[in-house]
């Protein structure tokens, strides 16, 4: 195995609140009090796309005004998140990820829209590890198309997906790859090929498998 491919909310971060508060903003900016959500909420929605996050939060709203609402949510998020210091990573990310860059080529693809890789990324200080990344705001195709292209992309012949969620799995597999399940997450998948419960079991993990 030469590359691993990481999600990124409940894998590399818990950013549920920030990204709660940030789509507060912007609803009450336009009135929308009603529609108000929080960090619980947010936990079964993150891993799924931005329109069915919209379909779920503003079902009542005609589809074409509440992908556009949904959009604007996450350009306030992403504004918001710019502005905070976002000490929202997972103990022991940091340095996992460093330990794995000295082995393997480093990636991300998320179901999350343009800028919030590079936002992450530069928050958690890890840039300087990652290859490259692809997200659904660039790609508008479901997760197992997004992996598929970025591993064709980068020329990837041999991985596996770091995710935490049901999605993440089949993802994986539509892709492919074998799936680690990040268990201290957000989500329960039907099965998987390993699994960590700390950020900090990867590289040790990853040594004594054979994926």
């Amino acid at each position: 195995m030469e590359s691993l491919i990481f999600d990124i909310d409940g894998t590399l971060w818990d950013s549920r609140a920030l990204v709660a508060e940030g789509y507060n903003l912007q609803l009450h900016d336009e009135g929308l009090v009603g529609y108000d959500t929080d960090a619980e909420e947010l936990k079964t929605l993150f891993g799924k796309t931005m329109t069915e996050i919209a379909d779920i939060l503003f079902p009542d709203i005609p589809q074409q005004q509440r992908y556009e609402l949904m959009q604007r949510c996450m350009d306030r998020e992403n504004a918001y998140l710019a502005q905070s210091p976002c000490r929202v990573g997972y103990e022991g990310i940091v340095e996992a990820l460093e330990a794995l860059s000295r082995d393997y080529r480093l990636f991300i693809v998320s179901n999350c829209q343009k800028g919030y890789p590079e936002l992450v990324m530069e928050k958690l200080g890890v840039t300087h590890l990652f290859t490259g990344w692809l997200c659904y705001g660039d790609t508008q195709t479901p997760k197992g198309e997004t992996i598929l292209r970025l591993m064709e992309q980068y020329h990837i012949h041999a991985a596996c997906y770091i995710g935490d969620t049901q999605g993440d799995m089949e993802a994986a597999h539509y892709a492919g790859l074998p799936f680690v399940w990040a268990s201290y997450g957000f989500g329960t998948p039907e099965t998987y090929e390993a699994r960590i419960s700390a950020p900090a079991e990867l590289p040790a993990l990853l040594k004594e498998i054979t994926l």
